[in-house]
């Protein structure tokens, strides 16, 4: 069976190493592609599966017919913050879209709360759009807990202010091999993975 090539409607790098190592560990035959030319997507949704599928159609929009698309959307939802940053994740210090400012941003406000309070969770949602233009939604979620200060140089986004449920240390100490073990993006890519074996698509 050839390799199944996944376009990845994401220029972050970071996602498409992740996704590509989820997939390798996973024992699947994909290759994640990452979009040369990915079109503008407002991502205003509301939601982390609206923004998903409007990504997805766009980054299929422009490419040959016959392609697979994959679109991921993904945030930390704070508890104490009502939720927030959520689905404006990647844009919570500004439009600039600013990972090392939104981190700092995050530790700020989150600075005086309590232990007791500072639970929060990662979700991700993974969009799939088969060449016919169906489209399938997997779900990921990671609880867990912010710390006080930022901790850890692995990872990227919001990692190392994030401690899962059952560690005592953040996504950004513990390493690649842990992540991907247990994170939310592990999660909605196990999914995903079941999913193609079952059609015999991988």
């Amino acid at each position: 069976m050839s390799r199944l090539s996944l376009h990845l409607a994401s220029g972050n790098p970071h996602k498409v190493q992740e996704l590509q190592t989820l997939s390798d560990t996973s024992g699947l035959s994909v290759e994640i592609v990452r979009a040369v030319a990915m079109p503008k997507v407002d991502e205003d949704t509301g939601t982390f599966g609206g923004n998903a599928r409007k990504k997805a159609v766009a980054l299929q929009s422009v490419l040959p017919a016959g392609e697979w698309v994959l679109a991921d959307d993904s945030g930390v939802c704070v508890d104490a913050l009502g939720g927030a940053p959520g689905v404006e994740s990647a844009y919570y210090a500004g439009p600039q879209g600013d990972p090392a400012a939104n981190l700092r941003k995050l530790a700020e406000e989150m600075r005086d709360v309590p232990a007791g309070r500072r639970g929060a969770s990662f979700y991700c949602v993974l969009a799939l759009r088969g060449p016919d233009g169906g489209e399938k939604i997997f779900e990921g979620r990671c609880p867990g807990v912010l710390c006080v200060e930022p901790a850890g140089g692995g990872g990227f986004g919001y990692d190392p202010l994030f401690v899962p449920d059952g560690f005592a240390q953040s996504y950004a100490q513990i390493g690649e091999a842990e992540k991907n073990r247990i994170s939310h993006r592990a999660r909605a890519w196990a999914q995903l993975a079941a999913w193609l074996r079952a059609r015999g698509l991988v």
